[in-house]
């Protein structure tokens, strides 16, 4: 699947979302809360790398690694929706960027 087709999946899934919560009077999710959600998973996955990398007890932390990143990603995907951001263009320009500033300060060798 591509970008734009996991953007596409990350939107339908927020809309299941929004008429669960609204059916429990709660509202659909402003980006606000998205906001908040993708704090919480980038928290979730600090958590599970530390655990991975020995720092943390976290049983089956390796297992549950995919799905925690999968969670942030899901989250950036509908704030980039909300907020009209191409993702596939900023991306782009921004690894583009990245090699540029790399390649025009190569490391000092001393």
């Amino acid at each position: 699947m591509d970008l734009r087709g996991l953007q596409q999946r990350a939107l339908e899934t927020a809309a299941l979302y929004d008429r669960h919560n609204e059916a429990a009077g709660r509202g659909a999710w402003s980006p606000d809360d998205f906001m908040m959600g993708f704090v919480g998973d980038v928290g979730d996955l600090a958590k599970l790398v530390m655990a991975v990398e020995g720092r943390r007890d976290i049983p089956d932390a390796r297992a549950w690694l995919g799905h925690e990143l999968a969670d942030c990603l899901w989250s950036v995907l509908v704030l980039a929706h909300r907020y009209d951001v191409d993702l596939e263009s900023e991306f782009a320009r921004m690894t583009a960027d990245i090699e540029r500033h790399l390649a025009d300060n190569p490391p000092d060798h001393r």
